[in-house]
């Protein structure tokens, strides 16, 4: 399968999204979403990282199918907003890269 960049992932969203005519959930809504599936993620998490295991009938998911479940919602949520994904992770990187800057000891060898 092909990379993709975060810029083609929201085109990708929005041609689906494109194509009802509900559109784009509200911010408020889009805010519930993500906070659902970051649970479920943290359920798989902990299924398969932490203490506790799910029960028999529990459905199987992965922490993959989740991760894409929140890529999913997120580039919606920016969508609805128009909010471009690079820019703002772009902006991001920059406030790390500068405030903490020296927060973190460095593997030997890097700058």
């Amino acid at each position: 399968m092909q990379e993709k960049s975060l810029a083609q992932i929201q085109r990708e969203v929005d041609e689906y999204i494109s194509q009802f005519k509900e559109g784009y959930f509200s911010p408020l809504a889009l805010m519930a979403r993500m906070s659902e599936e970051v649970g479920e993620l943290a359920r798989e998490v902990n299924h398969y990282y932490g203490e506790k295991p799910k029960k028999a009938d529990e459905a199987e998911n992965t922490v993959e199918m989740e991760l894409g479940d929140i890529l999913f919602i997120l580039s919606c949520f920016a969508n609805s907003l128009g909010i471009d994904l690079t820019e703002a992770h772009n902006k991001v990187m920059h406030k790390f890269n500068t405030r903490d800057a020296n927060r973190w000891t460095k593997k030997s060898g890097e700058l």
